[in-house]
């Protein structure tokens, strides 16, 4: 009898053992791998807009006293609204300029600036920006608003966001702390955890021989083997990684309009609808076909400009005069996904 207890006993000590082993090995071997990979800068062209004659141009100082360079571009007609435009990883301020000009001429001024160690605002110190969202960026962010609410002509009524990528996912966080922003348009967002854990599973592939790991064990576990990952990064860079999925939904009431290229092999269209799926109504989501990362206007073109402008119209203007909105938007439009 003694003999089958024995038995037992190592079978249970075996199926605790295994899981043990495993994990110290991917915590040992595969960590390391991940750890860089995560801090490698993606392979693609950053738009550089050219300077305007008639911008105001603006310093402003986040946390640490690190000083921001930013543009101040005013309407060409009667002013309905204010928008502060988050520039995507590695360009300036100055790349708002395709995506803003018809707002301008629409009654809109535009606020831009490049957030700290990007183009001419100065880097911190032992701080190296990636193009992943962390505490320091959403301080640069909280810092422009700050400073579109001390302006001498600061719009009473609050503000718009318009951001791209890294600028949209940062300023959203912001934007989701600060009431001022009144609503948001965002295009080609991510949020970090979630868009780590498909890759951290693409990785194992290849960075191990246990291909056989990527199919038994759970998603959870891979987000602690993200999150893992980032406690790392964090000491290394002394910063913290928010989480975009924490706080999208404390956006609500205020309208949220996403865009998101249907051909973005960075940041896959079922991790936008992932974010889309926690943030609440009033929200937009729009999947533009052929498109890849940040290149919905590019393939979209009028459309695009057509329906930015209606949200802001719906959502931003205060003149009498602005009266369109997202449900009155030219029948040759495509569909998008909506709630709210």
């Amino acid at each position: 009898m003694i003999w089958i207890y024995l038995g037992f006993a190592s079978l249970a000590l075996f199926a605790v053992a295994i899981p043990v082993i495993l994990h110290f090995q991917i915590i040992w071997k595969y960590i390391p791998y991940a750890t860089r990979i995560f801090q490698e800068k993606p392979l693609f062209i950053v738009p550089f807009g050219k300077p305007r004659a008639d911008a105001e141009d603006v310093t402003i100082h986040s946390t640490n006293e690190v000083a921001l360079k930013g543009c101040y571009l005013r309407t060409t007609g009667r002013r309905k609204g204010v928008i502060l435009f988050g520039v995507e990883f590695g360009s300036n301020r100055w790349s708002c300029l395709p995506y803003c000009e018809f707002l301008l001429n629409q009654g809109y001024d535009v606020f831009s600036f490049e957030m700290r160690g990007q183009a001419q605002s100065k880097a911190q110190e032992g701080y190296r920006a990636l193009q992943w969202v962390t505490n320091f960026e959403v301080d640069d962010f909280r810092a422009a608003i700050s400073y579109l609410k001390n302006r001498p002509d600061r719009h009473e009524h609050g503000i718009g966001f318009f951001g791209i990528s890294k600028g949209g996912s940062a300023g959203l966080i912001a934007a989701a702390l600060d009431p001022f922003v009144t609503c948001c348009i965002v295009d080609s967002i991510f949020a970090t955890v979630t868009t780590m854990v498909p890759y951290m599973q693409k990785w194992i592939h290849i960075y191990t021989k246990r291909r056989w790991m990527a199919f038994i064990l759970p998603v959870p576990y891979f987000r602690y083997i993200a999150n893992y990952t980032l406690g790392i990064i964090c000491q290394e860079n002394q910063c913290v990684f928010p989480h975009l999925e924490e706080v999208i939904a404390d956006l609500s009431p205020r309208p949220l309009f996403m865009i998101h290229g249907a051909g973005d092999n960075y940041i896959k269209p079922e991790m936008a609808q992932s974010l889309f799926d926690r943030a609440r109504a009033p929200k937009e989501l729009w999947i533009v076909i052929g498109a890849k990362h940040n290149q919905a206007m590019q393939i979209a073109g009028e459309e695009y400009r057509q329906r930015v402008s209606a949200f802001f119209d719906k959502n931003l203007a205060t003149s009498p005069s602005a009266s369109r909105s997202l449900g009155t938007l030219p029948q040759t439009l495509t569909p998008a996904v909506a709630a709210g």
